[in-house]
């Protein structure tokens, strides 16, 4: 089966310490018909020299910084290939990982998304995320994190890919419209993969496909607002009217649920909820509702979840609490809306 010509677009901000790693162990992945594309957004740490000084097969874009999503779509504008590889700069993928994300993209038109196996950077079996898991209310969380990597040795279909490493066929991403610029960060990817599987293709999960992630847990009052605005205009634009109210009380009980977690976390958090409507109010004008057909729709809101991982946010005893409170009147809502998990 011949391989799809592949563009691999790294969007770095002030990512220096993290390009010579990340950048050669792509280079060496890449085939004759592939590229390297580099966006800098306007970063101030030399990382646009280094670029050209180390890498100079790689074509390097320098941007304003206009978030993940912009700088994508800023290298996504200027690339050659016919799958797109999406990769953070603080990775390292690990040998044949890039070729193992496009091949199913060129086996069957049904998988539009494919998405990498993450593990922890120093830590290589231990699981940074598998594919992302996305409840019915858009709140999305890492699927198998901090779990053993052996378990998620199967391939799967996944509600979402992970932004930090996936691949796209470049007419799919055209189709889509490409990223969500007014997202800026965070979010982003689970838009877009929302999007590709209302429009009917599926999102898949490659488990040989093993990329080193260095991430580490943080979470600011600047995150939250973005996680949460981002969340609603999804919602807002991707689903229908009809939909969208069907799953109201749902949507509801998950505001109970981001406003209790805020106000745990203390007064830095308190007043996020309250940008975050007012960013939505101010872009009213902008948010439709979308087009996508009602059965499509139902059968997507279907094959979310219902339950919360709230072990990722806390103790096993409170975790198992809030669970008990909520996930029943989450599941009687998502019943309601659009019928029982399928």
């Amino acid at each position: 089966m011949k391989q799809a010509s592949t563009s691999v677009i790294v969007v770095s901000y002030n990512s220096c310490r993290y390009l010579p790693a990340c950048l050669s162990a792509i280079v060496q992945q890449l085939g004759p018909d592939d590229e390297l594309i580099v966006v800098d957004n306007s970063s101030t740490d030399g990382s646009a020299a280094l670029v050209q000084t180390q890498f100079p097969q790689a074509r390097l874009v320098c941007a304003p910084n206009e978030g993940y999503a912009g700088g994508n779509n800023r290298g996504a504008a200027v690339a050659r290939g016919e799958v797109l590889v999406f990769l953070n700069p603080d990775t390292v993928v690990y040998p044949h990982a890039i070729a193992a994300l496009v091949q199913p993209l060129c086996e069957t038109q049904e998988i539009g998304m494919t998405t990498a196996c993450l593990v922890y950077m120093g830590a290589p079996e231990r699981v940074n995320t598998c594919g992302n898991t996305m409840h019915y209310t858009g709140l999305t969380y890492c699927r198998g994190a901090n779990q053993p990597r052996a378990r998620y040795a199967t391939p799967a279909d996944v509600d979402a890919v992970s932004g930090a490493a996936f691949a796209i066929r470049r007419d799919l991403f055209d189709q889509l419209g490409g990223f969500d610029s007014s997202f800026f960060m965070y979010v982003e990817d689970t838009d877009l993969s929302l999007r590709a599987r209302l429009a009917g293709y599926r999102c898949r999960y490659v488990p040989d496909a093993v990329v080193e992630h260095d991430y580490h847990p943080s979470y600011t009052p600047s995150k939250a607002f973005y996680l949460d605005r981002n969340r609603h205009s999804m919602l807002l634009k991707n689903l229908s009217r009809g939909t969208y109210m069907r799953l109201l009380p749902g949507l509801l009980l998950a505001e109970v649920v981001t406003t209790g977690f805020l106000l745990l976390k203390g007064p830095r958090f308190w007043g996020v909820k309250a940008r975050v409507y007012r960013a939505l109010w101010q872009a009213r004008g902008r948010a439709g509702y979308g087009q996508s057909s009602h059965l499509q729709e139902r059968v997507v809101m279907q094959q979310m979840t219902y339950q919360l991982e709230f072990e990722q946010l806390a103790g096993r005893g409170m975790a198992m609490l809030a669970g008990a409170l909520f996930h029943p009147a989450f599941q009687l809502f998502q019943r309601l809306g659009v019928g029982g998990r399928i």
